[in-house]
This record gives C-alpha cells, sequence and structure tokens, in this order.
C-alpha cells in the first residue's frame, strides 16, 4: 500500500517547522532597536527571549550577553516566550516519534490512528510556539526600550511564526488519518464464501483417483462368472 498523501504532506512540514522554530528560540533577534539616542548612528540593539546584542553595522563588530538595564526580561511575553518555546520544541519531537511510528514507510500498512494522534501532538506543538510569538508582537511597542529609539520586528520572531504555522498544518495533514480509521470500521467484514471449501473437496477427489481404479478392478474381477468348459 502506497503512503497516503496527508501523512507525506504532515511528515514534509513538520521537520521543517521544527527548524524554524529552533532557529528563532535561539537567535537574539526578536526586536531590534536602533537610532538609539547617545550611541552612533549605525548601532543596532537586537533582543531576543535569552540575550541581548549589540551590533555596529559600519564595522559588523558584535557583542552579546549585554546588561538588561530596562528590565527587558522580566516582563511577562518575554518569560511567557522563555517557558513556551523550548517546551514546543519538545512536544513536537516526541510527535515526530509518533507520527514515524505511525506512518511506517518501511511497512505495507501504516497505522492511521498512531498517526492521528501524532498530528494532534504536533498541532498542540505548533499552538504552543505560536501563542508566545503572537503575544510578543502584539506587545513589541510596549516593551522597554530607550526612549526615542525605533522598534522593528526581528527575523527570529518571523522564523518563530513560520515555524508554528508549518507545524500546524503538518499536524492537521496527519490529524486526517482519523478518516482512514472510521473507513475502517464502517466497512463490513464479509463471511468466507463457501467456493473455497467446494473447490477443496473437489481437488482432493481428483487428486487421488487410485480408490476408483481399484473399483474397477474389483468389479472387472468379481463381475464375470469363471470361465466353463463350453467356453473353451
Amino acid at each position: 500500500m502506497r503512503t497516503p498523501a496527508e501523512m507525506i504532506v504532515g511528515l514534509v512540514l513538520c521537520p521543517c517547522g521544527l527548524l524554524l522554530t529552533l532557529t528563532g528560540t535561539l537567535a537574539p533577534s526578536w526586536r531590534q532597536v536602533s537610532l538609539v539616542p547617545d550611541q552612533p548612528m549605525d548601532v543596532i540593539w537586537e533582543q531576543g527571549i535569552w540575550d541581548i546584542c549589540r551590533e555596529r553595522q559600519s564595522t559588523h563588530d558584535r557583542l552579546c550577553g549585554q546588561a538588561d538595564e530596562l528590565g527587558y526580561f522580566e516582563r511577562v511575553p518575554v518569560r511567557v516566550a522563555q517557558g513556551l518555546m523550548p517546551s514546543s520544541l519538545v512536544v513536537t519531537l516526541v510527535g515526530l516519534v509518533v507520527a514515524a511510528l505511525g506512518v511506517r514507510c518501511w511497512q505495507p500498512e501504516p497505522r492511521h490512528l498512531v498517526a492521528g494522534v501524532a498530528g494532534l501532538v504536533l498541532l498542540l506543538s505548533g499552538l504552543m510556539s505560536l501563542v508566545p510569538s503572537s503575544w510578543y508582537t502584539q506587545e513589541l511597542w510596549a516593551l522597554p526600550a530607550p526612549p526615542g529609539s525605533t522598534l522593528t520586528v526581528g527575523y527570529s520572531l518571523v522564523l518563530s511564526y513560520l515555524g508554528s504555522c508549518l507545524e500546524i498544518l503538518g499536524g492537521l495533514a496527519l490529524a486526517l488519518s482519523f478518516h482512514h480509521c472510521c473507513k475502517e470500521r464502517r466497512a463490513p467484514k464479509l463471511p468466507p464464501t463457501p467456493v473455497t471449501e467446494a473447490g477443496s473437496g473437489s481437488s482432493r477427489a481428483y487428486n487421488n483417483p487410485w480408490d476408483v481404479l481399484e473399483d474397477e478392478k474389483d468389479g472387472q474381477r468379481w463381475g464375470r462368472s469363471p470361465p466353463c468348459d463350453s467356453d473353451l
């Protein structure tokens, strides 16, 4: 049996979403702060959920581990992202393992029920990473920043969004495997036909004709009377 299309779509989208979410979680560029007062014009502050980096565009000098003087990491959207993003990665890994056991490309028949459960797990992981990304975007301009600076969305936040959407789409595709489970349960089980039994009995009669030959020989032997003298 060929692997269903929805399973292939799920196994392609979910690993891609995992890579994007992992990059967005680790890279310190959820928000970019530029045109900071009392700083050179080419200095950009990149803020993530774990670290703050300072980069000078003219010389490409980058220095991470900057002190959080404004209490950026103490805000609720950042703290929620620090908790949900790693949890989403772990749930995604678990969902991919369950999906591999359900799809079973190396076997002729997939396990539709297991693949459907994996789709629900991956759907949950996508929602877990989408919630902090959306909340951070909503509070982007409310988070602490130097007054008079310019705030823009960083590439890490965009990657987190894309990874979450891919995981949700892949989870929905795998969840369609429940439809095959319903079809298998609704399909009536036909009783075995007696044609095979009749065929097996007839074949057994023709496979061993020894008894018929013996009967014919016995009939020839006993059906005739012994020869008389007049017949000679």
